[in-house]
């Protein structure tokens, strides 16, 4: 048997009104967010200004990367890399499911890594590191 450390820092809010928590764990790491999310449904279902004006309370410099597909495209998450690595990101909201979701931690490893993010979905094992994702899903 060899020996191993495992750890994963999973911390789990749930309920009602829980989107304001994001201003108490976000800062922890920084002012700079990217907000990811799809398309228009959170606009309309009054999710984003929710999201938005809790980033605002506490003075977060927010970034934004809209539009991301069902079974998001590489590019997407490219130019998400490319948001971080440009705006020097603390940390990354995603708003929706698990499109939104799985794009954001591409994009938070992708952003930690010096190669084309495309490598850490073909070979995992090159992820050292990455950007804290929180996500508010819908």
């Amino acid at each position: 048997m060899n020996n191993f450390e495992f750890g994963i820092d999973t911390r789990i809010v749930f309920g009602k009104d829980q989107i304001a928590k994001l201003a108490d764990e976000i800062p922890k790491y920084g002012k700079k967010v990217l907000l990811v999310y799809g398309g228009g449904s959170i606009h309309r279902n009054g999710i984003y200004n929710r999201v938005i004006s809790v980033l605002k309370n506490f003075n977060a410099n927010i970034s934004e990367l809209s539009g991301v597909d069902a079974n998001p495209h590489v590019s997407t998450a490219r130019e998400g890399v490319d948001i971080c690595k440009q705006k020097a990101i603390d940390a990354i909201v995603a708003v929706g499911g698990g499109s939104v979701i799985d794009c954001s931690k591409l994009i938070a490893a992708g952003a930690k890594y010096d190669g084309d993010c495309w490598e850490l979905v073909k070979h995992p094992i090159l992820i050292q590191e990455a950007i804290p994702v929180y996500v508010v899903s819908t």
